[in-house]
C-alpha cells in the first residue's frame, strides 16, 4: 500500500528468503507435510540455484534453531577448519586469496542442510531437493538483482584466465551481459543435486563429487585434500545468549564472530531511545558509535576461550564501554579485521528464516564468500565453489593469524529471540562485517521504536567501515548527516537503498495467538510465502 511491501502473515508456515522461488521451494515442502528443517533444506538448495552468486551445497554458514518439541534453541555450526595444507606461509594480506583454487575452503553447506533433516525433519534430504533439481533443470529467469550480479562480476571475473571459461559455460554461455528475463539453465547442477539426492551427502563427503572437486582444485594449483572434505562435520551446539530489552537474543558462539551483534545490543540496552528522534542525530550517534565499540572488542578478541567470552560480555565490561560511548570523544578503529583492509568488503552472502506450525523456527545465514565465491567452476558438476579463505585473517603480525587446521571465524550471526520461553523473532542478514551492524540497527528500529516487522527492515540503515567512515543510505535527512559529520563520523552516502547494508529476512510470532509474519528486503530479490 502506497508503494510499500504488505505484511505477509500465516497461522500455517511462512518462509522469508533472498529470492521468490526460494521462499516457495521451502513453502512447498512445509505444505506437502514437512516441516521447518525440510523447509530450511529445500529452501537453501533452491537459493543455490536461483542465487548462485551468493551460496551454494559448497559452501558453508550456520543455523539458528528453536526446536518447538524439546522447547529450547540450538545453533548448528556447519563452517569446517581452515584446509589441513594451506600455504600460509605465502601470503600477507587477505587480497593474495580473493579468487581461484588457493581461496577456497572446505564445503559445509551440504553437510549443514543433511544434518538439519536428518536431526529434525520429517522427510528424506532427496524430497527437500526436489523443487531445485526442477529449477536448475528447467531454468528460471534472471529478476533484476540477479541481473544486476552477473553484469557486474563478468568483468571482474574475465580476469581469471585459469577458470573463466569453466565460470563462463556453465552460468553465461560466454554473453558480455545479461538481460532481464534471459533464462539461465544449469542442466550440470541438476546432475549433481539428482546424484545427491539419490546416495545421500556421502556423494561430497568421501564421494565421488568430493573427489571431483579435489581433482580440479589440484590441476589448479589448490591444496583441498579428500581427508579435508571427508572431515567436515557438522556441530550442534549451545547458543550464544543475551538479553535485550524484554527478550532473550540467541545466536552463535565462537567461532563465530557473532557476539560483537549481542556485545553491541548489551551497550545499548541501558540507551532511553524513547528520548531519541527516530532517525534523528542522538539515535543514530549513539548506535554507530556502539558498533564502532564492539567491532574493536571482537577484533582485538577474536575467537575468545569462553571464560574471556563471559568476561567481554559482563556488566563491569559493558559499563566500561558504556562510559566510553556516552564521553562525546570520537571513537576510531577498525570495523573489519585486525588491520584496515584496502577496498572495500564483500557483501556476497544469504539469509533465510523459516517458521512452522509446530512451533520450530529456523534462521540460516549461508555464504559462498564473495560474488560466486572463489570463481571455480568444477566441470561436469555445476557447482562454483567458495573463497572462504579470503575471510581468514593473513596478516602475518595479527594476533588473529590464521593456520592449517584452525577454526575459521566468520562474521555471520543468524539470530532467535524468545519472550519468556517463546520464540518471537527469526532475524539473519548478509553483509560480510557489517551483518554485525544491520542486525542491530533493525532490532532497535523494531524493539525500541516499534516499527512493523517489514517497515523495520524497509527503514534506511548505514555501513561502517574502518577508521571512521559510514555509508548511510540517501534516505536518511541530510542535515541529520551533516550534523553527524560535526561529530567525527565521516559521511560517504550511498544511494537510497544499497545491498552494501544487508539483504535481512525475518519472522515475528505473536506467542498468544501463534500468527507468523514475514519479512523480506527489498535491497535484494527478497520475498515471503507461505504454506
Amino acid at each position: 500500500m502506497h508503494g510499500k511491501r504488505p505484511t505477509l502473515t500465516s497461522l500455517h508456515g511462512l518462509v522469508a528468503a533472498a529470492h521468490p522461488l526460494a521462499a516457495q521451494a521451502g513453502a512447498k515442502l512445509l505444505a506437502s507435510g514437512g516441516n521447518a528443517f525440510d523447509a530450511a533444506a529445500a529452501t537453501a538448495a533452491a537459493l543455490n540455484v536461483v542465487e548462485p552468486f551468493m551460496s551454494g551445497l559448497a559452501g558453508l554458514g550456520y543455523a539458528t534453531c528453536y526446536i518447538g518439541a524439546e522447547r529450547r534453541v540450538r545453533v548448528l555450526d556447519f563452517v569446517p577448519p581452515v584446509p589441513s595444507r594451506l600455504p600460509v606461509e605465502r601470503f600477507s594480506k587477505r587480497e593474495d586469496l580473493q579468487r581461484g583454487a588457493l581461496s577456497v575452503g572446505i564445503p559445509g553447506n551440504l553437510a549443514g542442510w543433511a544434518e538439519l533433516v536428518r536431526a529434525y525433519g520429517k522427510k528424506p534430504l532427496a524430497d527437500a531437493l526436489v523443487p531445485a533439481i526442477a529449477l536448475a533443470g528447467d531454468g528460471f529467469a534472471l529478476a533484476e538483482f540477479g541481473v544486476a550480479e552477473f553484469n557486474e562480476q563478468i568483468p571482474l571475473l574475465r580476469r581469471g584466465t585459469a577458470f573463466y571459461e569453466d565460470w563462463a559455460r556453465t552460468y553465461t554461455g560466454g554473453a558480455q551481459g545479461l538481460a532481464l528475463g534471459h533464462i539461465l539453465r544449469q542442466p550440470e547442477l541438476a546432475a549433481t543435486l539428482e546424484e545427491i539426492a539419490a546416495n545421500g551427502s556421502r556423494q561430497l563427503y568421501g564421494g565421488a563429487l568430493g573427489e571431483a572437486i579435489v581433482a580440479h582444485l589440484a590441476r589448479l594449483g589448490g591444496c583441498l585434500t579428500v581427508e579435508d572434505i571427508k572431515a567436515a562435520t557438522p556441530r550442534w551446539k549451545d547458543p550464544l545468549t543475551a538479553r535485550y530489552r524484554h527478550l532473550s537474543v540467541n545466536t552463535l558462539p565462537p567461532p563465530s564472530e557473532a557476539f560483537q551483534f549481542l556485545l553491541t545490543l548489551r551497550i545499548l540496552e541501558a540507551c532511553d531511545f524513547s528520548r531519541l528522534e527516530r532517525n534523528g542525530v542522538e539515535h543514530l550517534d549513539t548506535v554507530w558509535r556502539a558498533i564502532r565499540l564492539a567491532a574493536g572488542a571482537r577484533i582485538a578478541n577474536n575467537n575468545p576461550a569462553p571464560d574471556r567470552l563471559t568476561q567481554l560480555l559482563s556488566e563491569p565490561n559493558v559499563q566500561a564501554l558504556r562510559h566510553r560511548l556516552n564521553d562525546g570523544a570520537p571513537i576510531v578503529g577498525p570495523t573489519e579485521q585486525w588491520l584496515p583492509l584496502a577496498g572495500e568488503g564483500e557483501q556476497h552472502t544469504t539469509s533465510f528464516s523459516v517458521a512452522d506450525r509446530e512451533g520450530n523456527l529456523v534462521c540460516v545465514t549461508q555464504s559462498l564468500g564473495s560474488p560466486f565465491g572463489s570463481g571455480v567452476v568444477v566441470p561436469g558438476t555445476g557447482l562454483c565453489l567458495n573463497n572462504f579463505l579470503y575471510w581468514s585473517d593473513l596478516n602475518p603480525a595479527s594476533p588473529n593469524r590464521a593456520r592449517p587446521g584452525d577454526a575459521l571465524p566468520v562474521c555471520m550471526a543468524p539470530s532467535l529471540s524468545l519472550s519468556g520461553t517463546s520464540p518471537v523473532l527469526a532475524l539473519g542478514t548478509p553483509g560480510s562485517y557489517g551483518i554485525l551492524q544491520t542486525q542491530v540497527q533493525a532490532m532497535v528500529q523494531y524493539v525500541d521504536y516499534g516499527l512493523g516487522l517489514q517497515d523495520a527492515v524497509e527503514a534506511p540503515r548505514a555501513r561502517l567501515w574502518d577508521g571512521r567512515t559510514v555509508e548511510p543510505e540517501a534516505r536518511f535527512d541530510k542535515a541529520v548527516l551533516e550534523a553527524l559529520s560535526q561529530r567525527g563520523h565521516r559521511i560517504e552516502p550511498a544511494g537510497a537503498w544499497t545491498m552494501r547494508v544487508g539483504g535481512m529476512q525475518a519472522i515475528a510470532i505473536d506467542p498468544a495467538s501463534g500468527l507468523m509474519t514475514g519479512a523480506a528486503d527489498p535491497r535484494r530479490d527478497g520475498y515471503v510465502a507461505t504454506a
